[in-house]
């Protein structure tokens, strides 16, 4: 595991960022087009994060809101966000958004599986076992990017989301993704990134893992 851990995950990370962008590019341009075309504002939308060892980098994604959104709403995005552009909302489903961050891998600053990175508002608050997601670099996908899937869904029943966001749903997505790194392998970043495809072209209900309550901070990726 140790030689996955150190020398494959990244290689792996490399040749599969640089085929997708290929294979990807048409796709790339359409939605990059249809975003600048149909709302005010820049196709791509950068917000800072925190990546491996504490280091702050800027993730993209496909703009999926109105320019500005975190300026004039709050910090977590539910369903039925009025902020959310038809195109966006569109691009959110199908997570053409998240396509970008292709190049986050491919720079190193994120890896296709790995705890989804965190705004610095959220991580300044993480308990020291809690910090230890940050041993590793963050992904585009997650067992608990899975698991909560349809997060905004989640959010939309709760009645103060900013709370239940913070106490409730990201303790447990934690410790979800603390187990990742126990058992990282690739045979299970294989397994994860299988079961990502199968769920992006899977349509079901929200994860009734916790009751109430993608992760969505206002547009905030």
């Amino acid at each position: 595991m140790s030689i996955y851990r150190n020398y494959g995950k990244r290689l792996l990370d490399v040749i599969c960022a640089i085929t997708g962008l290929i294979l990807l590019a048409p796709l790339l341009l359409v939605a990059a087009l249809a975003v600048k075309c149909t709302s005010k504002g820049p196709a791509f939308f950068g917000q800072e994060r925190i990546g491996k060892d504490g280091i702050p980098f800027k993730i993209w994604k496909f703009r999926s809101m109105v320019s500005n959104a975190d300026k004039i709403g709050p910090l977590i995005t539910a369903s039925g966000d009025s902020r959310i552009t038809p195109i966006g909302r569109l691009l959110r489903q199908s997570k053409i958004d998240e396509l970008p961050q292709f190049w986050n891998v491919l720079t190193g600053d994120m890896s296709f599986v790995g705890p989804r990175p965190e705004l610095p508002f959220y991580v300044r608050d993480y308990t020291p076992e809690q910090r230890q997601v940050l041993a590793v670099r963050p992904g585009i996908t997650d067992p608990a990017a899975l698991e909560y899937r349809h997060e905004e869904a989640i959010l939309a029943k709760a009645t103060d989301r900013e709370r239940f966001y913070r106490d409730v749903l990201l303790p447990h997505k934690l410790s979800m993704n603390l187990e990742y790194i126990r058992k990282l392998s690739f045979r299970y970043d294989l397994a994860l990134i299988l079961r990502t495809a199968g769920a992006i072209f899977r349509r079901s209900g929200p994860a009734t893992a916790i009751s109430e309550g993608r992760d969505e901070k206002s547009e905030n990726c």
